[in-house]
């Protein structure tokens, strides 16, 4: 487990995380396929807050992208970065990730996020944030639409429907399991909706959430325990 520090120069306010937002966003790129589905290794990253203790966990969990089995993984405990503001998650989050990703051996491959990328207020959510910051391909996999609005996709699995901002398509309404309520899928950096979409249905041949997902989720959860027992 690596020990995190909030970066030097961090936001701490607002305005300060807004600016950083608008300075980055302008180098996501969009016109990227992204690698291919079931080919190379795939990664999930995910945190877990104690914000009585002001702790923060994050864990990063490699798979074979054509297994699903687990080849590495990696957790990162620090101090929470930014204070909770609506649409700023990811300062709270991308230092203790960024180390997560970092003790990892070898390269990540695509990189799956908890949470959004281009389905964000500013179109620039933490897959996004983090695409940026590391050059690698990301993509959001959300458990809710967020602000967005989306019409349900058909029953059967592989149905998908656009995420909306009005008449801006952000996102996918995903069916990863036949009945079970969507996913929303995301672009984050260097990858298609298209392709995003389709990695995520590889990742979910039993479960609703990909499997990146829930092996990082369970893995945060317990370095956060394990933190706070020390702490």
């Amino acid at each position: 487990m690596t020990t995190v520090s909030v970066p030097a120069g961090w936001p701490a306010t607002e305005e300060e995380a807004r600016a950083v937002q608008d300075g980055l966003r302008a180098r996501v790129v969009l016109d990227e396929p992204g690698p291919e589905p079931g080919t190379g290794r795939v990664t999930g990253v995910d945190v877990a807050y104690d914000d009585e203790r002001d702790v923060v966990a994050a864990a990063a969990v490699v798979l074979d992208a054509a297994s699903l089995e687990v080849v590495a993984e990696a957790t990162a405990v620090g101090r929470v970065a930014f204070p909770y503001v609506p649409g700023l998650l990811a300062f709270r989050e991308i230092p203790a990730v960024l180390a997560a990703l970092d003790a990892l051996p070898g390269d990540p491959g695509l990189v799956v996020c908890d949470g959004y990328g281009l389905a964000h207020p500013r179109r620039f959510g933490l897959a996004s944030h983090l695409g940026v910051l590391t050059g690698l391909a990301t993509i959001g996999v959300a458990k809710n639409p967020f602000t967005f609005t989306y019409d349900d996709p058909g029953v059967p699995r592989g149905s998908s429907s656009p995420l909306l901002a009005g008449s801006e398509e952000v996102g996918r309404a995903l069916r990863t399991r036949e009945g079970v309520k969507p996913v929303f899928v995301s672009v984050g950096h260097r990858v298609t909706l298209d392709r995003a979409c389709a990695h995520t249905l590889a990742l979910t041949p039993e479960f609703r959430l990909p499997e990146t997902t829930r092996r990082a989720d369970s893995l945060c959860r317990r370095a956060l325990q394990e933190a706070t027992i020390r702490h």
